[in-house]
């Protein structure tokens, strides 16, 4: 599903940034172009068969 041009939640999370981590926010890409995904079951084994 395309949300392309449509305003994100408020949010805040941790990053990994340049070898530290850091919180990030809605405000971090405020005005800016950003690409938000989500992968809910990223480390979770898929059986391959």
């Amino acid at each position: 599903m395309s949300l392309i041009n449509t305003k994100i939640k408020t949010f805040s999370s941790q990053a990994f940034k340049n070898g530290e981590f850091v919180q990030v926010t809605d405000k971090d890409v405020e005005g800016k172009w950003s690409v938000f995904f989500f992968y809910p079951a990223d480390f979770t084994f898929v059986c391959p068969t």
